[in-house]
């Protein structure tokens, strides 16, 4: 039996993370069924439910010693946890978490992260440090990789991967059609899906977001359905943006389980995504997308299947924008076999995540 320790932004009702967690979970067993899970957690009792496995709080630092001493490995990702852009202080809490495993004798490995930016001197050197303590450093893209050589994270060995997310297999749609139902959004209109966040308290983005919906529903005759992805902010930027339309839309408000987003997902003929894991979840289904940056992490999924984002969210155009949703809408047969193609390839690299994880944690058996 291997005892993995999983250190990340979870139990935050994030749904993009806990689909993280959830794909993790999945492929860790699948390429190994010894393996035992405990997830540190802003909310233990719900991961527990959510997820079938052990979890602690992410603020017991008595429980957190004690399952980092016996484990056999301590994960740290994936997701974007070594950054200081969305927040100035996560950063630190989960280098202290590599830096506590390290002290224990515990081998770390950065699972599939996507890195940066780090900003300041003091997060860079402390970033640096933990990083080079690392066993094994996978990343989700190869600006991620970039970021580390500027890092100068130079002794583990690092590789570029691909997002866990991209592991999980696509699902039946007909759970989301009967939640599209129950919200009277189905027959033969398309739908596109919108997927925003809040971000700087900025308005001029989702003005513009608000003026392609409308023209959405007046050029294409589809209905414009808002799918969160964060429980209950996504809801309120949501709301904004629906109440700035001239036309009729449907705000999903509910949280939704990673499945019942996929399935979704693929009831879109379009998704728009302010959120990465929307993008990926339709890259997994199929659905041709539309991606608006605030991060450099949209720009990095997108170039992975040769796309470009439809603009930035500091001055973003509805010309731009329209001109995106015209191009994806012409052309969907086509994107769609692209995207199909070049996510095959990436699933690949996804899993390859946990099997790395596995290897790392049998060499460390043999070597006892």
């Amino acid at each position: 039996m291997y005892n993995v320790v999983v250190s990340g932004y979870y139990g935050s009702k994030n749904a993009g993370d806990e689909a993280m967690l959830a794909a993790m979970i999945e492929v860790l067993t699948d390429v190994n069924p010894q393996v035992n899970i405990m997830v540190i957690s802003a909310s233990p009792d719900d991961t527990a439910r959510r997820h079938g496995v052990e979890a602690i709080s992410w603020l017991d630092v008595s429980s957190i010693w004690r399952a980092l001493r016996r484990a056999d490995l301590l994960i740290s990702g994936g997701g974007s946890l070594l950054q200081n852009v969305t927040s100035g202080r996560s950063l630190y809490y989960y280098l202290s978490v590599i830096a506590l495993a390290r002290f224990l004798g515990t081998p770390v490995m950065l699972y599939a992260q996507g890195i940066g930016p780090v900003c300041g001197s003091l997060a860079r050197a402390f970033m640096r440090r933990q990083a080079n303590g690392a066993a094994l450093i996978t990343v989700r893209d190869k600006g991620s990789l970039d970021e580390l050589k500027d890092l100068q994270v130079t002794k583990p060995a690092m590789e570029v991967t691909a997002d866990p997310v991209l592991a999980i297999h696509p699902v039946e749609t007909a759970i989301g059609r009967k939640i599209l139902q129950d919200h009277q959004v189905g027959g033969v209109r398309p739908i596109v899906g919108i997927s925003v966040r809040e971000w700087r308290g900025w308005t001029a983005y989702k003005q513009v977001v608000a003026r392609a919906a409308d023209d959405i529903v007046r050029n294409y005759n589809a209905q414009v359905v808002f799918l969160p992805m964060q429980v209950p902010e996504d809801v309120v930027t949501s709301k904004e943006i629906a109440r700035l339309m001239e036309e009729e839309s449907v705000v999903l408000t509910e949280e939704y389980t990673t499945n019942e987003l996929l399935s979704l997902v693929g009831c879109m003929d379009l998704l728009i995504s302010i959120r990465l894991h929307a993008l990926i979840f339709a890259g997994v289904m199929g659905i041709p997308m539309i991606g608006l940056s605030y991060d450099p992490k949209i720009e990095r999924f997108l170039a992975s299947i040769n796309e470009k984002p439809a603009g930035d969210l500091a001055n973003l155009t509805h010309e731009e924008l329209n001109e995106a949703i015209a191009y994806s809408w012409k052309n969907r047969e086509k994107i769609i076999k692209k995207n199909n193609e070049l996510v095959t390839g990436l699933r690949v690299l996804a899993i390859r995540n946990a099997e790395e994880a596995v290897r790392l944690m049998e060499k460390g058996k043999k070597a006892e």
